[in-house]
């Protein structure tokens, strides 16, 4: 068996898993936002913004790094243009993954400040990130 292809294997099932979780959870604020502070609703909201964070995109997100080194240094990408460019944008995107989680403790305390269309223009934002490193992974521009 090829120790590369299943950790790549392995890097790309838990990116898709981090990837869900980071489209999927800045939805959950906008209609979080919507909600009433302390409604049934917005009690609701936060158990499946937790659970998601915590049993899906934390995981998903350090096995998304540990298995993106691995396949690095299996394939040598250390040296080359294309990754480093693609590892700044992975980069940016666990800082985004960890404003989300700010955001989620001020909902957890009842304190968002942001409106619904805060949420819905950042939730653009890992599309914007995750575009620019399929193209370096695959076309390796440079």
């Amino acid at each position: 068996m090829d120790l590369y292809s299943w950790i790549k294997a392995l890097h790309v099932m838990s990116i898709i898993a981090w990837m869900a979780g980071l489209f999927y959870l800045p939805r959950l604020f906008v209609y979080h936002a919507a909600a009433a502070a302390g409604s049934e609703k917005a009690e609701t909201f936060k158990i499946m913004e937790r659970r998601l964070m915590v049993a899906i995109m934390r995981p998903a997100m350090g096995a998304s790094w540990i298995f993106g080194l691995w396949v690095a240094y299996l394939g040598d990408a250390f040296t080359q243009g294309w990754f480093h460019a693609k590892l700044l944008l992975v980069v940016l995107m666990t800082a985004f993954h960890e404003y989300l989680g700010s955001c989620l403790k001020k909902f957890a305390a009842d304190r968002n400040d942001k409106s619904e269309r805060f949420y819905r223009i950042i939730n653009e934002v890992p599309t914007v990130l995750m575009i620019g490193i399929v193209i370096l992974v695959i076309v390796r521009p440079f």
